[in-house]
């Protein structure tokens, strides 16, 4: 089994980009705190690496923004590529498969939803890269509806 769920924060803004085919994706990364704080230190946070695809990825970068945080359902993907230098690197990320909200609207760094009124952007069982004819568009001229 290969299931994976996080609550972090976007270390940076998403960007929307697309293959050569015209896919839609993102890659971003999140900021998890760790749960053990060393009585004396500070809290610490891993960077782990998040990829979204098709529509899970255009809903990620409409409503989600550095600093935001998210919760994410989804799968891990190793791989490996030689570099420019002949080294051997190998990448290790998340492959989400759904997103939620994690804020309130109304938190003093936060537009959006509270945990409760959360939405799922994909059906986890959808596969296919994120394919699903499940997902709402929400317009741009409008407010988010929760």
């Amino acid at each position: 089994m290969n299931n994976v769920s996080l609550i972090g924060r976007l270390t940076a803004d998403p960007e929307l980009k697309h293959t050569q085919s015209g896919t839609a994706f993102t890659r971003f990364s999140i900021a998890v705190d760790r749960n053990f704080v060393k009585q004396g230190e500070e809290k610490q946070a891993d960077f782990i690496n998040i990829v979204a695809w098709q529509q899970r990825a255009e809903f990620i970068c409409r409503y989600f923004g550095k600093g935001n945080r998210i919760a994410i359902n989804g799968q891990i993907r190793t791989g490996s590529y030689t570099d420019k230098d002949g080294n051997k690197r190998y990448t290790f990320e998340v492959w989400a498969d759904n997103v939620e909200f994690c804020e309130s609207k109304n938190s003093g760094n936060s537009t959006y939803a509270n945990t409760i009124n959360t939405i799922n952007t994909v059906d986890s069982n959808s596969g296919n890269n994120g394919n699903s004819d499940e997902f709402v568009d929400i317009p741009n001229d409008e407010d988010l509806p929760f």
